[in-house]
C-alpha cells in the first residue's frame, strides 16, 4: 500500500472544495487523472473515502480520518523542507495564512511584501475568513497562521498581539449623519448602505451584528474594495462601515466624513494564532515573528 504526496494533496483539495473537478484544478491535474488517483486510494484501502452526489462529494468517516492524517503528513513535510532550507538553497516553503477582511486590506500587504522579498523561495496562500472560522481551520490543520479578533475564543491555540482595528462610519459631506461626532450602528441601519461584496467576511460580520439588532442593512450597491466604496459614499449613494485606516485613505482624495461608531465591537484588538509555534517550519516561524514585530 502506498500513496505519494500528490495523492494526499489532491485528496485534501477535493475534500476542502467538495468537488473532484475543483480538487483536480487546485492540484494542477487532469480530471481523469485525479479521479483515477482517488479510486486507486480507495482500492488500496478497500474502503470508500468519498460519498459522491449530484452536488459534489463529501468525505466518509474513513475519508475524514484520511484527511486528518494527510494534513499531519503534509505539515511534517513542509516542516522538514523549512528546516532543511536553513542549509540548502532552492527548497521552496509554503505558508497558509487566514485573516479577516480588514487585516488583509489594512495591515498585511506591506508586511507580506517585505517578508516575500526577504524569502524568495517561499509562497503564501492568503484567504479571508470570519474569525470563528479561522480558529477552527487552524485547529484542523487547514492553515498555518491566522489573524483574527481577540474577542474570539482561540481555545488552546497559541496567540500573539498583532494590531488594533477601529471601524468608523463613512458618509458624504451632505449626509444627515455627517455632522455627528458618534453614532450607534443601530441608528445607521435607518439609512441606505454601500458595502463590499456579499461573500466578504467583513460584510458577513456586519450582517451578524445587524441580525442581533433585529435589522438588516439596505445595500444599494456592493463593491470589491474600500476605494470604490468611498467613491459611492462621496456621491451620497449611501453610508459605509469601514476600517478607520481605509476611511483616512479615502479622505485624501474624496470629500467624505467619518463618524465614530459607539458600539463596543467597533474597536477590536487583532491577534495572531498558531497551533504550536515551536513545531512550525522555520519559514513560518519567521513570518509570525515579522508580523509580531
Amino acid at each position: 500500500m502506498s500513496f505519494d504526496l500528490t495523492d494526499l494533496r489532491l485528496f485534501l483539495h477535493v475534500v476542502e472544495s467538495g468537488s473532484i473537478t475543483s480538487g483536480a484544478e487546485l492540484s494542477h491535474l487532469a480530471l481523469a487523472s485525479a479521479s483515477a488517483r482517488i479510486r486507486n486510494m480507495e482500492d488500496l484501502l478497500e474502503v470508500p473515502l468519498l460519498t459522491r452526489g449530484r452536488r459534489g462529494v463529501t468525505p466518509t468517516q474513513a475519508g475524514r480520518a484520511m484527511a486528518h492524517h494527510a494534513r499531519t503528513i503534509l505539515a511534517q513535510w513542509d516542516s522538514m523542507l523549512g528546516d532543511l532550507g536553513e542549509y540548502a538553497k532552492g527548497l521552496k516553503g509554503h505558508v497558509r495564512l487566514l485573516c479577516n477582511t480588514a487585516s488583509l486590506t489594512e495591515f498585511l500587504p506591506e508586511l507580506l511584501a517585505a517578508y516575500l522579498t526577504k524569502h524568495p523561495n517561499v509562497s503564501i496562500d492568503v484567504h479571508e475568513r470570519l474569525s470563528t472560522e479561522i480558529v477552527q481551520d487552524i485547529v484542523d490543520g487547514k492553515a498555518d497562521v491566522g489573524v483574527l479578533a481577540k474577542s474570539v475564543d482561540p481555545g488552546e491555540l497559541q496567540t500573539f498581539a498583532f494590531r488594533k482595528l477601529k471601524f468608523v462610519l463613512a458618509t458624504s459631506a451632505r449626509h444627515p449623519l455627517a455632522t455627528r461626532r458618534s453614532v450607534s450602528f443601530s441608528e445607521t441601519l435607518e439609512h441606505d448602505f454601500v458595502g463590499l461584496a456579499e461573500d466578504s467576511p467583513m460584510q458577513r460580520y456586519l450582517h451578524g451584528h445587524a441580525a442581533r439588532l433585529g435589522k438588516e442593512p439596505n445595500y444599494r450597491v456592493r463593491l470589491r474594495g474600500f476605494l470604490a466604496v468611498g467613491r459611492m459614499v462621496e456621491d451620497n449613494v449611501g453610508v459605509a462601515v469601514m476600517p478607520e485606516t481605509a476611511a483616512q485613505r479615502c479622505k485624501e482624495t474624496m470629500n467624505i466624513r467619518t463618524v465614530k461608531l459607539s458600539d463596543a465591537w467597533a474597536t477590536r484588538d487583532l491577534i495572531l494564532c498558531v497551533r504550536r509555534f515551536n513545531a512550525l517550519p522555520v519559514h513560518v516561524r519567521e513570518l509570525v515573528e515579522m508580523l509580531r514585530a
